[in-house]
């Protein structure tokens, strides 16, 4: 394990290899055949650790003492944490010895905020018995977590007030233990600066929130002040460690720090110990990673005094995995009575088998305000050219500042009542907190699905909502396609698919069709010996998301240009600040073939730049002809 550690100190960890490794190799075996001339013996060592920790070897051997795939998987855990430690030190030692007077220390007034906490509760509408009904769900939480096991299941309705009630558990379980932080997980990069504000808006004055991911800037505003510009290189330092009492991340970052070979990414392993850590959206999980995701969540929780919250509206039933890939660990539900749900339950589903996009936009724009969600961006945009009247268009071929700038007016809308249709790719399902009188939702997923009628009838101010889900039949790839089909199989068979029994059913069918590929997720090979551990390859195969992108920038306000200029000016720090003004391309098939027709430029290293802005619409975004590679006449 040490080994392992120490070869891996600067270049990351090694895969362990087999004795036929030659000294070149890159292996633990390869390189402890090199020969080091003129070193000390440094065997020494052994002696020392018998003499001064005399039980350690028993200890390990109980921990360790078989070579299955749960000792192996085990052992991968604990050196990566070791490595852990071993990496941070030494950033953390050879920062002092250079830069004495760099502050780290961070606002952690957990005490203060607990208190704003609850004052913001008091704000909370109680006209309505569904708006009755979010406290009585929260208080059922709060009652149950006081005999929680590590791993707490908070399966609550969409609207329930899930975010809220999460970081009141999260603080009251620090407050009870001593938790040192919160570390906050979404799958979404679209929803992150949403939550992390929200956190911010109540109590950021007296403990402060990290944003961990690729939208977010450290560089503090132009206008900023002493106090502000420092807090941001604090936050800025913090992100490399985590060493902050509140993260707020995504399932990205969270699991590729657990999995990594790397030090820059592994070294914040350690800092998950001692905290409280909760999953948005947990029924997001990737089905084929759910092995190394569950059992990265079992270790930290059953081994490193941490606590996990699965918070979700669509929850599936994880307990036979829990079984099978963190043995010995103990959960818990939160919500045993759920009566209440039952004020949720805002709409009406409704099968529209065989529809087009036409009878789709007809059918939508006989509402006040209607919401089409659809599977692919160019749909989106052939939808929206139907529309007509007072129409929002929403997909990922917009900057996230467009997007943030059009969810805005369309909220006005809604809240002046004006007769509103918005069609929008799945990004609109999750943490968007718009209300419709009817949703269209194109045959997706079934957790999909109910995401997008999260999206009607939301605050219950009329007596029922519309759901209609429209399928014309479309295959999709992949993933995508088998949980469609589930979905297809439960209409047929005549299942209401807002019913606890529907959405049991459909993860049931969704994971025995991926058992093999569940199962077969692991770093263990059958025989393999500790010190054969594939550290690397296996790192370099997990992959949370199955396509890489690229950013390019959209040239086409003030701040994209600022923002650009200090590139040009040699600022490559300043990349993240375009994260806001910068669409992502596949880079097999979307970024290649804008690469190929010409239509984005290098403007530095890594930096992609739109070079002709008649291909971004003020409305949908970038043309779909920069991606398409078919070339129109």
């Amino acid at each position: 394990m040490l080994q392992y550690c120490i070869m891996g100190h600067h270049t990351g960890l090694p895969d362990g290899g087999t004795n036929g490794d030659i000294a070149g190799d890159g292996t633990l075996h390869g390189r402890l055949k090199r020969k080091y001339l003129g070193r000390n013996d440094y065997s020494a060592y052994k002696n020392e650790l018998k003499i001064e920790f005399p039980e350690i070897e028993e200890r390990l051997k109980k921990l360790f003492q078989n070579h299955d795939r749960e000792s192996i998987e085990k052992y991968a855990f604990f050196t990566r944490y070791i490595f852990s430690c071993l990496t941070d030190a030494d950033y953390l030692d050879t920062e002092k010895v250079y830069s004495p007077d760099i502050d780290r220390e961070l606002k952690s007034d957990f005490e203060t905020a607990y208190t704003l906490l609850d004052e913001w509760q008091t704000n909370f509408p109680t006209d309505t018995e569904l708006e009755r009904a979010r406290p009585r769900l929260l208080e059922q939480a709060l009652r149950n977590s006081a005999d929680s096991k590590s791993i707490s299941i908070l399966n609550m309705p969409t609207g329930s007030g899930k975010t809220y009630c999460s970081l009141k558990l999260a603080f009251e379980k620090i407050r009870s233990s001593g938790k040192k932080r919160i570390i906050y997980v979404i799958p979404y990069t679209s929803i992150i600066e949403q939550t992390a504000k929200f956190i911010n808006d109540i109590f950021g004055n007296f403990v402060n929130v990290l944003q961990h991911h690729s939208n977010y800037s450290f560089e503090p505003d132009e206008n900023a002040s002493d106090e502000e510009a420092s807090t941001a290189e604090k936050l800025r330092r913090s992100a490399e460690n985590w060493d902050a009492p509140i993260i707020v991340t995504t399932s990205v970052q969270f699991f590729q720090s657990l999995y990594h070979y790397r030090s820059s990414s592994l070294r914040k392993l350690h800092n998950m110990a001692d905290s409280v850590i909760i999953f948005d959206e947990v029924h997001l999980l990737p089905v084929k990673l759910l092995q190394p995701c569950l059992r990265a969540i079992g270790y930290v929780t059953k081994y490193l005094n941490s606590e996990a919250i699965f918070l979700s509206a669509t929850m599936p039933d994880y307990s036979e995995l829990f079984r099978r890939y963190m043995p010995g660990c103990e959960f818990s539900e939160l919500i045993s009575d759920k009566s209440d749900f039952a004020y949720f339950k805002k709409c009406k589903y409704a099968y529209l088998k065989g529809a087009d996009y036409e009878s789709v936009a007809e059918k939508a724009q006989g509402f006040r305000s209607s919401l089409i969600v659809v599977n692919k961006k160019k749909t989106a945009a052939e939808i929206y050219k139907l529309l007509s009247g007072n129409r929002f268009h929403l997909s990922a071929f917009m900057t996230p500042k467009h997007r943030s700038d059009v969810i805005e007016k369309i909220r006005t809308c809604l809240k002046n009542e004006e007769q509103v249709t918005v069609v929008s790719t799945s990004l609109i399902e999750a943490g968007v907190d718009l209300d419709f009188e009817a949703v269209f939702r194109e045959a997706a997923g079934l957790d999909s699905i109910l995401q997008s009628g999260g999206r009607c009838n939301r605050e219950g101010r009329n007596e029922s909502g519309s759901v209609y889900i429209f399928d014309t039949g479309e295959k999709m790839k992949g993933e995508f396609e088998i949980r469609t089909e589930i979905v297809r199989e439960l209409l047929e068979e005549g299942y209401d698919i807002s019913s606890d029994a529907a959405v049991r059913e459909y993860y049931e069918r969704l994971f025995k069709n991926y058992y093999d590929s569940i199962e077969d997720n692991t770093i263990y090979t059958a025989g393999m010996e500790f010190d054969r551990i594939p550290f690397r390859k296996y790192a370099e195969d997990f992959r949370f998301i199955s396509e890489e992108t690229v950013s390019v920038v959209i040239n086409n306000c003030d701040e994209a240009n600022k923002a650009l200029q200090k590139i040009r000016s040699g600022g490559l720090k300043y990349k993240r600040e375009l994260q806001q003004y910068s669409v992502s391309l596949r880079i097999r098939d979307e970024f290649k073939t804008a690469a190929e027709k010409g239509t984005i430029s290098e403007l530095s290293d890594g930096v992609y730049v739109l070079g002709n802005n008649d291909y971004y619409n003020p409305e949908t975004g970038l043309d779909s002809y920069v991606t398409d590679d078919k070339i129109f006449g």
